[in-house]
């Protein structure tokens, strides 16, 4: 072989140790990038002499600790010079973890060595599992006489609670009406299952579940409640206007611009007949933070019309007519008086209210006001007072004329005395004007309750608000 090929062969020689020496120091520097494991190490001061009677002592008295240990059956202890090694396998890293807390407090212990690994045997895996599962079905067998006795002692309770709660005679007299008593029956039911619950619990010796099953029902209720803020809302409404009662069957009340008569007052809505016939209902919680007009909750009640004169009228004189005619209507009542007096200037008339008091449960007030209009009209026309119509002057673009045009309601010139009708033909008898439409109204709302009574929540004889 010639000195080149020698030299050749000496080169990659050196290359190769050159590649192998780079690859070990890779190899050796990979633990120290790894982050530390800890490991819990014992603590305190290393002896000086050593023993070897003294590591016996230490393996003997670890194995006699892992024996009495689940678990630890493959894990072997080796000491030497307090140094103790641990090899073998458990079911998991938690019984590996464990081991350095054990071994670490058996005294003269310096370092340990923990070589154990968890074991991938799937039986000797499965073998704890199965044994909880045995424990937890013969601690659930031994558990069902208590458990028969506590559910026993539940159901008891809950029974007697619903019993009482069945019961028609206190409730109905503790409460103001039917709504209210359906309310302290439901309480009563609530408070007999919360404490058969609580009874239940105590029996099985778990009343720290009672206090999670309290919270986790008060946040789904506090849940519950911002859903459904409307309808809890309505539902208090109802509670509060069963309570306070501020109408009455029959009453002719205004609410929200609805205006009728009532027929009932359910858990939901009130329920009105407007004087068309037509059913109204209008939730509760409405209701309650409305303005209501009871029209019916006193006897006596006050119609007022409008009568417009000329401004050449003498307008005492027209003014003591129309309380004359006013006050000789048969139902009109003279406590309170009636009573006239000058509203208002408009574009053609000067405007004269007439005001008379009757008591509309025995006369129709819409018949009343209307007959009070007629014969006071009829008195005006008679005297001579002129009821002057709405009169609109049009100036002619472009020309020297302008005209006067009067808006008559009948007819283009307004009525005088001398064109009238004789008054023995029109003011013959004074219509009647009992509540008869009012009555008839009456009937109806009361054939609809009696269809209905367990709804309502109105009675009559409630104290008033």
């Amino acid at each position: 072989m010639s000195d080149a090929a020698v030299a050749q062969s000496m080169s990659m020689i050196h290359a190769k140790r050159r590649f192998f020496a780079l690859i070990l120091c890779v190899l050796a520097s990979v633990p120290a990038l790894l982050p530390a494991q800890s490991v819990d190490q014992p603590s305190g001061t290393i002896a000086v002499e050593d023993s070897a009677q003294q590591d016996a002592a230490i393996a003997t008295r670890i194995r006699e600790i892992l024996a009495e240990l689940d678990g630890y059956e493959d894990v072997t202890v080796t000491v030497s010079s307090g140094i103790v090694t641990l090899r073998g396998t458990t079911i998991d890293s938690a019984a590996v973890a464990r081991l350095n807390e054990i071994v670490g407090r058996v005294e003269s212990v310096v370092a340990i060595e923990n070589e154990v690994q968890e074991t991938t045997d799937v039986v000797r895996r499965l073998d704890p599992a199965i044994e909880r599962f045995r424990a937890r079905a013969e601690q659930f067998v031994n558990y069902l006489p208590l458990a028969g006795i506590a559910m026993a002692a539940f159901a008891l309770v809950v029974l007697g609670g619903f019993a009482l709660a069945r019961l028609k005679r206190p409730w109905d007299r503790l409460a103001p009406n039917a709504f209210i008593a359906d309310i302290y029956r439901q309480v009563i039911r609530i408070a007999f299952i919360v404490a058969g619950l609580v009874i239940a619990l105590d029996i099985l010796g778990a009343t720290a579940l009672l206090s999670t099953i309290l919270g986790a029902a008060g946040i789904i209720g506090l849940a519950i409640g911002f859903a459904v803020r409307d309808t809890v809302e309505n539902f208090i409404a109802s509670i509060m206007l069963s309570i306070r009662q501020p109408f009455r069957p029959n009453d002719t009340v205004e609410i929200e611009g609805d205006v009728g008569m009532v027929i009932r007052l359910t858990s939901r809505a009130t329920i009105l007949l407007s004087f068309d016939g037509n059913h109204i209902r209008i939730p509760n919680a409405t209701v309650f933070k409305s303005r209501i007009v009871n029209f019916s909750r006193n006897d006596e009640r006050r119609f007022v019309i409008d009568l417009g004169v000329a401004y050449d009228t003498d307008l005492a004189r027209a003014q003591d007519l129309a309380l004359q005619t006013v006050a000789a209507l048969p139902f009109v009542i003279d406590e309170p008086a009636p009573a006239v007096w000058i509203e208002a200037l408009g574009d053609s008339a000067v405007i004269i209210k007439v005001a008379g008091w009757i008591r509309q449960h025995d006369s129709s007030y819409i018949k009343a006001r209307s007959e009070a209009w007629r014969l006071c009209m009829d008195a005006f026309d008679r005297a001579g007072i002129v009821m002057p119509e709405t009169t609109m002057r049009i100036v002619g673009i472009g020309t020297d004329t302008d005209t006067d045009v009067a808006c008559s309601r009948v007819e283009s010139e307004p009525k005088s005395a001398s064109a009238s009708v004789n008054a023995a033909d029109t003011t013959a008898a004074v219509v009647e004007v009992d509540a008869a439409m009012d009555k008839e109204l009456s009937r109806i709302v009361d054939s609809e309750r009696a269809e209905k009574q367990a709804d309502d929540l109105l009675q009559r004889d409630a104290p008033e608000e």
